[in-house]
């Protein structure tokens, strides 16, 4: 008889972390999804344990409420950048600085087309001045930052050219055109809206990295 209940408090504890995990995971996708469809208007502790199925008591305990969750989604998008951006080359030989940026450039339109949360992030920079939308934006920024340190090594973009300038400015037109793609399906008369418009978007943006960079 005790060694059945030897055995049966063995699992107990098994058990707690297996649904604490499955709830964690619930709360946060939840609030992640919440986020991405309806912004930081619906973004509420209530709407967040309805949709993730729990007692909103459970994301004070484990989150720390709204604050926790942010920075638990700010993490996510630092993330996001090494799953959606992978340092490794695909086999392409990274050469030279403009190999890099053309690679980089290309991935992470790749990438922003498919996160509509991170869409949501980079549209509210510009729109909304606030304290939760600057701590997921410089989460994304750092994230992206490190990536390039990374993968740069000793590559070094031409003598006379302002690097940083240009790349800001290369990065802020792929953003705009993914969020102009989501929102009219177009930017000043270029169509956004099939895999073939973003085949020639892919080809203009290499040909100007390459002219930049050679």
């Amino acid at each position: 008889m005790l060694a059945v209940q030897e055995a049966q408090d063995q699992f107990v504890p098994e058990k707690r972390v297996k649904n604490r995990a499955h709830t964690e995971g619930a709360i946060f996708r939840a609030a992640r999804d919440l986020l991405a469809e309806e912004g930081f208007q619906g973004f509420g502790i209530n709407a967040i344990a309805r949709r993730a199925g729990c007692d909103k008591q459970l994301i004070y305990r484990y989150y720390g409420g709204l604050d926790g969750l942010l920075d638990a989604i700010g993490t996510d998008l630092g993330d996001w950048v090494k799953e959606r951006i992978p340092e490794c080359t695909g086999g392409m030989f990274l050469l030279t600085y403009g190999d890099l940026m053309e690679r980089l450039a290309l991935l992470y339109m790749e990438a922003l087309r498919n996160d509509p949360l991170v869409c949501k992030v980079i549209a509210w920079e510009v729109s909304k001045d606030t304290p939760q939308v600057r701590r997921l934006a410089e989460a994304r920024s750092k994230a992206l930052a490190k990536w390039l340190d990374r993968m740069r090594g000793s590559l070094t973009p031409p003598k006379g050219i302002d690097a940083s300038t240009v790349n800001g400015i290369l990065f802020a037109a792929i953003q705009h055109l993914v969020i102009a793609a989501v929102a009219t399906g177009e930017f000043a008369g270029l169509s956004l809206r099939s895999d073939k418009d973003w085949e020639k978007v892919e080809a203009s943006v290499r040909r100007l990295v390459r002219g930049i960079y050679g």
